[in-house]
């Protein structure tokens, strides 16, 4: 569900999935390629890289217990949160029942196994907090 309107609303690129009981923030951009499945929730103003993952089920797998291709009645969704003008890089992967902080940056092929804090740059596989937004220096000083 986009929760944008007007000229706060969300950019959706190509060829990206949002299922059902996902929900997208106002302003954010969603690059091509993305997939962002059921209980993802993304709050305003997230970067969203192309090629993102996110994963809704700690232990997939195709059948049940008794051998019969799962249906929706064998598992239940693993929520994670994106919060609000956090930024996730290219093809990184994000685990379930995971929180990333507040203006977080998550870097490109990352995966991403545990909560993020505010603030923090993660790297990595699996992801390990590696700086701290705030401290970043611009490219020409």
């Amino acid at each position: 569900m986009l929760t944008g309107v007007g000229t706060a609303a969300s950019r959706i690129g190509a060829f990206v999935e949002i299922q059902r009981g996902a929900t997208i923030g106002a302003r954010c951009k969603i690059s091509s390629h993305s997939f962002i499945c059921e209980g993802v929730c993304i709050e305003d103003g997230v970067f969203v890289g192309h090629g993102v993952v996110f994963i809704n089920d700690p232990y997939p797998v195709a059948v049940n217990s008794s051998g019969q291709l799962q249906t929706d009645t064998d598992w239940s969704v693993v929520p994670t949160r994106v919060k609000a003008q956090a930024s996730i890089g290219s093809n990184a992967t994000i685990l379930c029942g995971i929180t990333i902080g507040e203006k977080a940056l998550v870097g490109a092929g990352a995966v991403v196994t545990r909560d993020v804090p505010d603030y923090a740059i993660v790297a990595g596989v699996p992801a390990k907090v590696i700086g701290d937004i705030r401290q970043k220096t611009p490219p020409h000083s």
